[in-house]
């Protein structure tokens, strides 16, 4: 009976998620217990262990999450369904706290008692369910020891079945009444199980039909920019096998953000208020921005969880808003000198007012590559900041722009430890040859991307094993904004080989040596691979 009553209580676990997901078709799907609780993990998780997630799962860290929840409520569903009993419902419990703690978290992140609700509603549900199947269980647990352990048959003794009057035995009476027990149990185990899948799926499908912009995207029409971009320079872009194309395709475009859902924010009910400490607040809607002409940049972004040598980088054509003439507007106060942003889903960010207005294409973005922005990097608007690590400037889905103080506002991830301020560090990365690969000996190109945003890179250096540092071919700059192609040409000896590169921006400073970690202001150091030369 044990493994029955620990499939009682999954089933019931996952009943409480099906209905929760149906309801929050209605509450928001922010509000469903799996995706509150994930958000709150996420949030209130260290640093170190953040960042071996990002670095081991990539932009599949989310997807690990949600299997590493579903594992622990797995586990922790099975030992409250072993545990209840008719008569002593540890397991109900369990469930009723797992469902007012999610109430509480639900109502928090969207605000306001419908956030509770799928929680609640889901949990009641769950109990419910696991009370009745507890009941199922306890009816055959509590049966005559005939009906479940047979005494075997003594000497002489008579059949099930009497010969003279052809009556059933007790025995076998009870072993029938056993076995349509198990059948009720499994039964409802069953039903329980497919309830939890179609509540699950309808919620999924109906909310995403409610919910999901995608459609509306599809039909949305870009303005013009004053000046589009001219085509690009013939050596923008060398072409060269394995070496990242110069301009990165929305579908390969790295994402890192905290959302585990992606907020669906439709251009009917979008709008940017821009408040705080400015002489004039301002509020502007989807069609205030098109009667805007917006302008067209060239802008390389960078996440500062991207280790050395990593992917977590990519460059894109931006159609939008410049902020500086949107704060001129707004008119901030000369003491001001923060701009706190804010997203959709409540995350923030804190970027310099200085860096934001001095001159440089700091963007409301509304296109990328000739298209409205894709839903999962930040539809219908974000913030695109030249020379500013994503973490303190790339909101997406922005619905605010508070004009405020660094020693008043406190942004999502520097009450988390990082830095206040995170300027792009000068990087370097090598695409080719892979780290670890086995290449023939022979003329090899070595080749990589090197970026100094908002500063520009002037050179790029080649290291073989310890000798000297050997200029490489630099790609034609198009903009102090994006990152630079580069190749070296080497003649590959037979061993094993170690290869280094670093980048040198405009001031003539090469890139550091010194390796440090990502937090809490990016990584440093050189991109160093280990080649074997056939």
């Amino acid at each position: 009976m044990a493994f029955l009553r620990a499939v009682a209580g999954i089933v019931a676990a996952a009943l409480v998620l099906g209905v929760a997901e149906l309801v929050a078709v209605f509450t928001g799907s922010g509000s469903a217990p799996a995706y509150a609780l994930g958000a709150t993990v996420v949030d209130h998780t260290p640093d170190g262990v953040r960042e071996w997630a990002i670095a081991t799962f990539g932009t599949n860290d989310k997807a690990v999450l949600f299997v590493c929840m579903g594992l622990v409520a797995v586990a922790v569903a099975g030992i409250a369904g072993y545990f209840e009993r008719s008569a002593r419902p540890v397991g109900s419990v369990a469930f009723a706290i797992f469902g007012l703690v999610a109430a509480v978290i639900g109502a928090g992140r969207v605000g306001g008692f419908a956030g509770a609700l799928p929680a609640l509603i889901g949990s009641a549900a769950g109990i419910l369910a696991l009370r009745g199947l507890t009941r199922r269980i306890d009816d055959i647990s509590d049966a005559p020891r005939s009906a479940t352990e047979p005494a075997a048959p003594q000497l002489g003794a008579a059949t099930a079945t009497s010969a003279v009057s052809g009556e059933e035995s007790p025995a076998r009476a009870d072993a029938s009444i056993a076995g349509t027990g198990r059948r009720r149990v499994l039964g409802g185990i069953a039903a329980t199980g497919l309830l939890a899948l179609g509540a699950g799926l309808a919620g999924r499908l109906f909310g995403g039909a409610r919910h999901d912009v995608t459609a509306e995207r599809a039909t949305v029409e870009l303005p013009g920019a004053t000046a589009p971009l001219p085509e690009l320079p013939p050596d923008a872009d060398l072409r060269v096998p394995g070496l990242t194309s110069y301009i990165t395709p929305n579908s390969d475009f790295y994402r890192i953000d905290t959302a585990l859902i992606v907020p669906q924010v439709s251009t009917d009910s979008w709008s940017l208020r821009i408040h705080g400490m400015v002489d004039q607040e301002i509020t502007l809607t989807w069609d205030d921005l098109l009667r805007r002409t917006p302008v067209e940049r060239l802008v390389t972004l960078a996440c500062v969880s991207n280790p050395i040598n990593g992917d977590l980088i990519g460059n894109a054509r931006w159609l939008g808003y410049r902020l500086d003439e949107l704060l001129a507007e707004a008119r901030p106060h000369p003491d001001a000198d923060m701009v706190l942003s804010r997203s959709k889903d409540g995350w923030t960010a804190g970027s310099p007012l200085s860096v934001l207005t001095d001159g440089r294409d700091a963007l409301l973005a509304i296109g990328m590559n000739g298209e409205p922005l894709p839903v999962q990097h930040g539809y219908p608007a974000r913030l695109v900041v030249p020379g500013l690590y994503g973490y303190v400037s790339a909101t997406k889905w922005v619905t605010e722009l508070e004009v405020t103080r660094f020693d008043r506002a406190t942004a999502y991830w520097t009450r988390r430890g990082w830095s206040a301020q995170g300027p792009i560090k000068t990087g370097t990365r090598i695409d080719t040859p892979r780290g670890r690969g086995r290449i023939p000996q022979g003329r090899t190109v070595i080749a990589g991307v090197a970026w100094a945003q908002h500063r520009g890179v002037t050179g790029v250096e080649v290291q073989v094993d310890n000798g000297d540092w050997r200029p490489a071919r630099l790609s034609t700059e198009v903009t102090v904004d994006t990152w630079r192609q580069w190749t070296y040409d080497w003649d590959a000896t037979p061993g094993q080989h170690t290869l280094r590169a670093r980048s040198i921006d405009t001031t003539g400073q090469p890139q550091t040596a010194v390796e440090q970690g990502v937090v809490p202001d990016g990584a440093t150091g050189y991109p160093t691979l280990t080649i074997q030369v056939n």
